[in-house]
């Protein structure tokens, strides 16, 4: 099986069709990731609308893992061994990519002019372990919180299925949820205490068990694609005004996800699973099927063109619309092709262990 571009070992299921939508839609989100951190978020030449319109990326990515790791636990005997090798295989993704952050991080500081002995001092402290093994912060990879919190959800999710409350913990995910808009743009109405809300809790557990909760609901074929993508596009517009009012109007925080949020990425999933054939054979199909590759190196690449754009003088021109374009395209094909050649590497060393 295969969720975000991972390969989890899977056991004797009965066959099922394949969702090539699913990965489809996962080229645009990655892409979405990419545009995220490498185009400012203000609203000079329209960013702040096309950042807002690009957070459907990470609720699309929890939702598709949720369905697909439904897929292979509901009515499985052996649900418990597959739950372990996905959370483990997934830890180990993580771990790995902490490392590398780590020691690019620790290089970098060896390399600057600074006070070294200082600057690793100040690393050192922000490498706490509710940072490393909950927020999926400490490191230069700050995106690596979707990894982390894709573990503990998937937890969470796994022990309210053996219990039969999936539908009780999809109320109280839905309730965190709506408490963590308080620590994103609502806040202007009353603030979380608490220092972050881009964590497990906050967004992937309801996201998740969305997903999951999917897998066993049939009452959405009653409607086509056609309805589900005129919805979408419907609460995507919404979530653009939800932000410009919260945001522009109201002057709250900078938000990675909104109230519209929600009902976007059900609807966009819905769409997918109407069109389960749509972006067969495609070569952006195959690319979103390794999104998950590709969202974990891209941080670094955009360092890397960061560098590169510095060393011929556009570091000034953070607001040229060429510079950001070229910047992104950048960092989304050496991110794709860098994971695609260490996937190879990885294949080409297992052939020689055996």
């Amino acid at each position: 099986m295969e969720i975000l571009g991972v390969q989890i070992l899977s056991y004797s299921r009965p066959i099922m069709q394949r969702n090539y939508a699913i990965d489809f839609i996962k080229f645009f989100a990655i892409l979405a990731v990419v545009i995220i951190h490498t185009f400012p978020s203000n609203d000079q030449q329209g960013y702040f609308v096309l950042d807002n319109l690009s957070r459907f990326a990470v609720p699309f990515f929890f939702v598709a893992s949720g369905y697909l790791f439904s897929l292979k636990v509901i009515d499985n005997p052996q649900s418990f061994a597959y739950f372990k090798k996905y959370v483990t295989k997934i830890l180990k993704i993580y771990v790995s990519w902490l490392i590398f952050y780590a020691s690019y991080d620790v290089i970098r500081i060896l390399l600057t002019d600074g006070n070294v002995k200082a600057e690793l001092a100040k690393y050192k402290e922000n490498l706490t372990v509710l940072n490393l093994f909950y927020y999926g912060q400490g490191t230069s990879g700050y995106q690596l919180w979707f990894v982390i919190s894709l573990v503990w959800s998937i937890v969470i999710l796994y022990l309210f299925y053996r219990l039969k409350r999936i539908r009780l913990l999809l109320v109280i995910a839905f309730c965190l949820n709506l408490l963590g808009l308080f620590g994103q743009s609502y806040s202007v109405f009353d603030e979380l205490p608490v220092s972050t809300t881009r964590a497990a809790l906050y967004i992937s557990l309801f996201y998740i068990v969305m997903g999951f909760w999917l897998a066993s609901v049939h009452t959405w074929r009653k409607y086509s694609a056609r309805t589900y993508f005129y919805l979408f596009c419907i609460f995507t517009i919404l979530q653009v005004i939800e932000g410009l009012w919260l945001q522009k109007g109201l002057e709250s925080k900078h938000g990675e996800y909104f109230f519209s949020t929600i009902f976007l990425t059900l609807f966009l999933f819905l769409y997918a699973l109407s069109k389960p054939h749509l972006g067969k054979n495609l070569l952006i199909t195959k690319i979103g099927g390794n999104s998950l590759g590709s969202y974990a190196i891209h941080i670094f690449f955009i360092d890397i063109v960061d560098v590169l754009f510095s060393k011929i003088g556009l570091d000034q021109s953070t607001h040229n619309l060429l510079q950001n374009l070229v910047d992104a395209f950048l960092v989304f094909v050496l991110s794709y092709l860098s994971y695609h050649f260490l996937q190879k590497i990885k294949i080409s060393l297992k052939k020689n262990r055996a």
